[in-house]
């Protein structure tokens, strides 16, 4: 709910501070005292259009601020965490106007679009007013409140699900379709290169191993000429490893005497000349087994060319083939039969049509069911509203062809009747201003319960009702604002007296310059403004009696 309201230099206003607690808030004043401030405010706040006109004389810019307690709001928590924008349980709107005409919209602190703040607006606040653009006159708002009233919401969610699967599968089939002449030439040259790969079967890891093996065979010569040469100096004469190292030892077991600190020496070089004799041997082993392949050299040789030369044609590297084959296997079998193929995705559409129809036939169903019951109590406190003549009608109009569409199979749109005989025509051609006031406040009364929009701003809903109809027009207000928050701007005292909270406007002038005020009044306040509605200037004992009469019983009656 709206909790706090600042405005800056905007029209007469040069500083406003309000705050706002739950239930109905009546605002009140002269004619021309600045009442409008406040809900204009609100509008710039909610994304309306800006008019540099408004910013106060000689003020640089206008600036307003509003700030809601979103703690029981998900639907705009959400919004504001998908975008980045998020604090736990509040939300701070905000415009400046420069007085060029230039405006700027933050939302908790960040600069945003102007139509970020309009959406995220409409989740906050629901403005009916002769002036201000109403959420009422929108189609989208009319089957919102159908879905809300029904109970709708999450057959809604699943509908909608379900049109986007069927909405990107016609689109595929689509594209397939158009390009199916591109598709087929695609097809046959991914079937002849993936064949070309079939045959040429390279495994992963194949060709780095053939490269080594390669490299072996080739150098089959200089391995066995250097491995004969090895042979040689460790045993095969007396100047080899084997027969110096045995010439050594022959030394040293000659001393004439024994010396013990050589007794390690000796032992090394006895185990020396044994390891360099199995090396030699070893070695001599390995020289008469080892023969050079120059077919083996020749088939390895080939079977890498024929992989640089696949890797070359594709203009990809010898490593990267494999899983080079293995994408071209997969968009084959995707396009050619597969779940790319025409007539797999035909099936698949039709399934999802299918699946979608069943949706949106139960969808279809309960808001049938929920017109029939709203029109009924929306007719029965129209009838309260001194309305009794005018028809409201909830009309569902099914989409053209039965196509279908993300909220189901039909447009919903609210239709009034104005007189009788008269056919049922919408909202925005039919009802006049103070109408369509009224006419929103009875919808508002019978869809409280299920309505997201917290906030809720009645611009004189009041105009041209009087007597008892102006009591039942403040009953139902503050029976609203039980359930919510309510603000409204009136001129009746019936309905101001029957408000949790009233603000008073009033403008003074100072130093030739003219200045709006709005103040919250207590109880005496309150009534002395009652008092002030019901008799003007002349405030005789009887009005007084009568205003404060008129605020006890409206305060003391609940709803």
């Amino acid at each position: 709910m709206l909790t706090e309201l600042t405005v800056s230099n905007y029209a007469i206003a040069e500083k406003v501070e309000l705050n706002f607690n739950k239930g109905m808030t009546a605002l009140t004043g002269e004619t021309g005292a600045g009442k409008s401030i406040v809900l204009d405010a609100l509008g710039l706040a909610m994304g309306g259009r800006a008019d540099a006109g408004t910013v106060r004389h000689g003020a640089k810019r206008a600036d307003i601020t509003a700030s809601f307690d979103i703690s029981r709001i998900p639907e705009a928590r959400q919004w504001l965490e998908a975008h980045e924008l998020d604090d736990p349980d509040h939300c701070i709107l905000r415009r400046t106007i420069s007085k060029e005409g230039r405006s700027r919209a933050f939302i908790n602190g960040q600069p945003c679009p102007l139509s970020q703040l309009k959406e995220l607006g409409g989740m906050l606040m629901d403005i009916h007013s002769q002036h201000q653009h109403q959420s009422l006159l929108r189609k989208e708002t009319h089957r919102k409140l159908l879905d809300e009233f029904a109970g709708a919401e999450a057959l809604l969610e699943q509908t909608r699900a379900a049109w986007k699967t069927w909405h990107q599968t016609r689109q595929k089939l689509e594209q397939r379709r158009q390009n199916a002449d591109e598709a087929e030439a695609r097809i046959q040259l991914l079937r002849y290169q993936v064949e070309e790969l079939d045959r040429l079967a390279l495994e992963a890891g194949e060709q780095e191993a053939l490269e080594r093996e390669q490299e072996q065979l080739a150098q089959a010569d200089t391995v066995l000429h250097g491995s004969h040469q090895a042979a040689m100096l460790c045993t095969e004469d007396e100047t080899s490893a084997a027969g110096l190292i045995r010439q050594a030892l022959q030394q040293l077991e000659q001393l004439p005497v024994e010396v013990p600190a050589l007794s390690d020496t000796l032992q090394m070089l006895s185990e020396a000349e044994i390891q360099i004799s199995e090396a030699g041997d070893n070695l001599r082993r390995f020289v008469d087994d080892y023969e050079a392949d120059p077919a083996r050299l020749a088939e390895v040789e080939e079977r890498l060319s024929a992989i640089y030369q696949m890797a070359r044609k594709h203009r990809i590297t010898p490593e990267q083939l494999p899983e080079f084959h293995q994408s071209l296997t997969d968009e084959l079998a995707e396009l050619d039969g597969g779940e790319g193929s025409l007539e797999r995705l035909e099936a698949e559409l039709a399934e999802q049509r299918a699946s979608f129809n069943e949706l949106a036939h139960q969808l279809t169903e309960k808001r049938q069911q929920a017109a029939v019951d709203l029109d009924q109590r929306i007719a029965e406190e129209l009838g309260q509203l001194s309305m009794p003549s005018v028809q409201f009608v909830t009309h569902l109009n099914r989409n053209a062809g039965g196509e279908p569409a993300p909220h189901g199979l039909e447009d919903i749109e609210f239709l009034v009747s104005a007189n009788p005989g008269q056919p049922a025509r919408p909202l925005a051609k039919v009802a006049s201003g103070g109408e369509l006031s009224r006419i929103s406040l009875a919808i508002q009364v019978v869809v409280a319960q299920t309505s997201t929009t917290p906030t809720l701003v009645f611009d004189e809903v009041d105009v041209g009702i009087g007597g008892g109809t102006a009591e039942v027009v403040g009953r139902l207000l503050r029976s609203l604002g039980e359930n919510g928050q309510v603000l409204c701007v009136t001129h009746l005292a019936q309905v101001a007296a029957q408000s949790h909270q009233h603000l008073f406007v009033s403008k003074f002038t100072e130093a030739e310059a003219t200045y709006s005020r709005i103040e919250a009044l207590d109880d005496q306040g309150r009534i002395d403004e009652v008092a002030r509605m019901l008799g003007g200037m002349d405030m005789t004992k009887q009005t007084m009696a009568h205003a404060k009469e008129m605020f006890v019983k409206g305060q003391a009656t609940h709803h």
